[in-house]
């Protein structure tokens, strides 16, 4: 497992499989953010396998599918709504953990700085410099 810390409470990663949910939760996670089309994995790494192993684990899970096509403002809204604005210790993840990242930038624009969303994202790892102009006002 790849886990990147955002902020205290908000963690990205590549994707997950079911038998990474015992670690998650005994790193502190409370809640598994799917950010991952299920068109993308094979049926052992779908989306209701992790639900189910998350569940069992007393975690809470929710499937928010993103493509970059689909990062449309009501998206990114029940993403933040998912994530950031619960509270929830949250691992969202994707295929690199970059969509994950990228959906909670722009659910924080207009909210944070963006200099704050910019060194959060790549002290995870992650470069946002090239939508850092779309970052400065909330994301409508």
């Amino acid at each position: 497992m790849d886990i990147r810390q955002l902020t205290p409470r908000y963690y990205v990663s590549p994707q997950i499989a079911p038998d990474d949910i015992p670690a998650l939760k005994e790193a502190g996670i409370t809640c598994i953010l799917c950010n991952r089309p299920d068109e993308e994995v094979p049926p052992s790494h779908c989306a209701e396998a992790i639900r189910i192993a998350a569940e069992a684990a007393g975690m809470r899970f929710a499937n928010q599918p993103l493509t970059h096509q689909t990062m449309v403002p009501p998206v990114i809204a029940k993403n933040r709504a998912l994530g950031v604005e619960s509270e929830d210790v949250v691992l969202a993840y994707c295929a690199s953990g970059t969509r994950s990242t990228i959906a909670w930038a722009l659910g924080q624009a207009g909210t944070l700085p963006v200099k704050d969303i910019v060194e959060a994202a790549a002290a995870g790892g992650y470069d946002l410099a090239n939508i850092r102009h779309v970052l400065g006002a909330p994301f409508e």
